[in-house]
């Protein structure tokens, strides 16, 4: 999402801990802050001169502020009161705290990732075919198993910017492996159907929808339903459910990762690409005691590096690399397993 069309929220708040994470929260959700302050700082002229689509005011002190009230009566953009002091980022209670605030965000003044959708005609027009990475020989000289229930399934979790970086990672990598995906993107559900060939074009790997009661399959990639829960079966079938995936992301890349480890456990990996947030965090713990890896891409190469920081600075992921990197990592993953 670009400035010009990133929300705008001016937050009051009087200490400095609590200016400094909602600054963080905000910014690696997709919002623009265009005004950041203690409220004993600021005049009302310099309020009167702040545009903003939303004021977000989280007072610690509780006595009356003749600056709150004069932005009370002011205001014609939303005021969003009393969110709760922000847990440590690296809490386990943080990621519950940032999904309420960007819940309320979505609906007050809309969802960042539906910049998403717009990009992938980008996509679409790329005419460049990459070359990939060599097939191992333990790989090459294994039977072909394309078409085959996966025994092994990886998620690729991704949101502002996923599109490209999974593209790129499939167009760098070799068809005929071991595996399947699930393919998690937070993005505007107008935009679902574009999304399998726009990813899917150069690649050898088939990108498509959920086929209900159908394993995922070796040589392919499954897109997640955007509205409603994707699941399995004791027999590692493919479930969609009739609830809609928890607020505030759709899909919820931490429901992916439960459902995933909970059936395949150390079968199963998790490679979280550009994206807004920390979606993925509160499950993460969960996945790699199931024994399943997590791995993200690299800050440097992606559009937004929110999501993949949080898994790293929480201690969960075991390798980051930029998309072509991750591709040549997970052959050599694979390699290793059937040698």
């Amino acid at each position: 999402m670009t400035d010009k069309t990133a929300a705008r929220i001016a937050v009051l708040a009087d200490t400095s801990l609590q200016r400094h994470v909602l600054q963080q929260a905000l910014a690696g959700n997709g919002y623009r802050v265009v005004l950041n302050s203690d409220p004993a700082r600021l005049d009302d002229e310099a309020l009167a001169a702040c545009e903003a689509d939303l004021w977000l005011v989280d007072l610690a002190q509780s006595e009356d502020s003749p600056l709150i009230d004069s932005l009370l009566e002011r205001a014609s953009a939303p005021v969003l009161f009393g969110e709760g002091h922000a847990p440590e980022r690296h809490s386990e209670h943080y990621p519950r705290w940032e999904r309420r605030l960007v819940g309320k965000l979505k609906r007050l003044v809309g969802d960042p990732t539906q910049a998403v959708g717009p990009s992938l005609q980008a996509l679409l027009d790329e005419a460049q075919r990459p070359s990939r990475v060599t097939l191992p020989q333990a790989l090459a000289d294994s039977p072909l198993v394309a078409g085959e229930p996966a025994r092994q399934v990886w998620l690729l979790a991704a949101s502002l910017g996923g599109p490209a970086a999974v593209k790129a990672f499939l167009d760098a990598l070799p068809g005929g492996l071991p595996v399947g995906f699930v393919y998690a993107q937070h993005i505007d559900p107008h935009f679902e159907s574009a999304l399998p060939q726009a990813v899917g074009r150069h690649s050898q790997w088939h990108v498509k929808g959920v086929r209900p009661g159908d394993p995922v399959r070796c040589g392919e990639v499954i897109v997640v339903p955007i509205s409603r829960e994707l699941g399995f079966d004791e027999e590692g079938r493919m479930q969609v459910g009739e609830r809609p995936w928890p607020e505030p992301y759709s899909p919820s890349i931490d429901q992916m990762m439960l459902n995933l480890g909970q059936h395949f456990g150390e079968r199963c990996g998790v490679i979280a690409f550009s994206g807004m947030g920390s979606d993925g965090s509160a499950a993460a713990a969960y996945l790699r005691r199931q024994g399943g890896a997590i791995w993200t891409q690299r800050a440097d190469s992606c559009v937004c590096s929110s999501m993949p920081d949080s898994l790293r600075e929480g201690g969960y992921s075991s390798f980051s690399g930029e998309p072509r990197e991750l591709a040549a990592q997970l052959v050599n993953h694979l390699a290793t397993q059937v040698a």
